[in-house]
């Protein structure tokens, strides 16, 4: 197996020298770098990752906190982050927190116990442990889907990428109001999140835009599930007026709320209009095809990385709110049957923007 010392003999540099261009730990002129390169090529070295962190401090390695991995939009997540993080050369350790405050807190601990060189976390609905866990640390991470209320002077504590869940939301109110719904639902996401805040935020300036009087009776909580969606779908099913149209808040409760009216033998969007938060790779197998939104999960989990390599490199800069761009998918769920599917952009901030 190739040494160290064979690539400083082969590329006609010290030891040394070898060991700052894979340890980047002072600059080096750019054709000694690529013969030291070359060399590595050349001989098939492999850096001892080990010994580096030593030098460095550094793993290179990422810790990723994400609850319900199984969900495919944190999937694609996962891949967006993978992708990114082997394109600068990190590897990952992934830990699924089961959005229990308690035991995200745990997960986070055990990674960055295992010398991750920093974190990037979907927070639960109750992250106060796992916020006060990563100051009093000082461990750098990046808060990914779900954001973290910032202090009162407005100032985020820590970097965050999302999409814009208020106005897309709004969006798929206003489009049921014009194909002529009065009685539109929301089944909500899990209290406490953030995600859950603004889809209800949205789904009320969507009401307010069509000059809808706002009924708290039409809001219920699925609890970001399927078996959540079931329930709060059955629940404003049995509303003496029930909606006419309905809003989900994401992908698994989709699923629970197309099983709830399955089993009252209601058909969409005949019986009721169905519009959705979340697109997924199934969307359009079904019948009617989804109408939703989709959000940019993999460029969110890509940017997540990019986010906190910009943060190890430099630590002492001002923590931003990343939010990207959604895009409304039109399907016939709607009940737009006969019109050409019609994918746009919402209008929120661009990508990239910081909020």
């Amino acid at each position: 197996m190739p040494t160290m010392a064979d690539v400083a003999r082969s590329a006609g540099v010290s030891v040394a020298t070898v060991s700052h261009v894979l340890n980047d730990t002072r600059p080096v002129l750019p054709h000694t770098r690529q013969a030291v390169l070359d060399a590595i090529d050349e001989l098939g070295y492999t850096p001892n990752t080990l010994a580096r962190s030593l030098v460095t401090s550094r793993t290179r390695s990422i810790g990723l906190a994400v609850s319900a991995i199984s969900n495919p939009y944190f999937t694609e997540i996962l891949q967006g982050v993978e992708a990114a993080a082997l394109e600068h050369g990190y590897s990952l350790l992934i830990a699924d927190p089961h959005d229990d405050p308690e035991h995200e807190r745990k997960v986070v601990q055990l990674l960055h116990e295992r010398r991750v060189d920093g974190m990037i976390v979907a927070p639960s609905a109750q992250p106060r442990e796992l916020v006060s866990y990563l100051r009093r640390h000082e461990v750098p991470a990046v808060f990914l889907d779900r954001l973290v209320d910032a202090p009162e002077d407005g100032t985020p504590r820590f970097d965050q990428v999302c999409a814009d869940s208020a106005e897309p939301t709004a969006r798929l109110v206003t489009h049921l109001a014009e194909l002529g719904h009065r009685r539109i639902a929301l089944v909500a996401g899990l209290p406490g999140l953030s995600t859950t805040r603004e889809r209800i935020t949205g789904y009320r300036h969507g009401l307010a835009a069509a000059g809808f009087p706002y009924d708290e009776r039409l809001i219920v909580h699925g609890d970001s599930e399927s078996a959540g969606g079931e329930r709060a779908t059955a629940a404003l099913l049995s509303l003496a007026a029930p909606p006419t149209g309905l809003v989900t808040a994401n992908n698994a409760m989709t699923i629970g709320a197309l099983r709830a009216l399955r089993e009252r033998g209601l058909s969409v969007p005949d019986d009721i209009a169905l519009c959705c938060f979340d697109d997924f790779a199934w969307a359009d197998l079904f019948s009617p095809r989804l109408t939703a939104i989709a959000q940019p999960s993999r460029d969110i989990g890509a940017q997540a990385v990019r986010v906190l390599l910009e943060r190890l490199a430099a630590p002492d800069r001002p923590a931003r709110i990343v939010r990207l761009t959604c895009t409304f998918v039109h399907r016939t769920s709607c009940g737009c049957s006969g019109r050409p599917e019609q994918p746009s952009q919402t209008q929120q901030p661009e990508r990239g923007t910081v909020s």
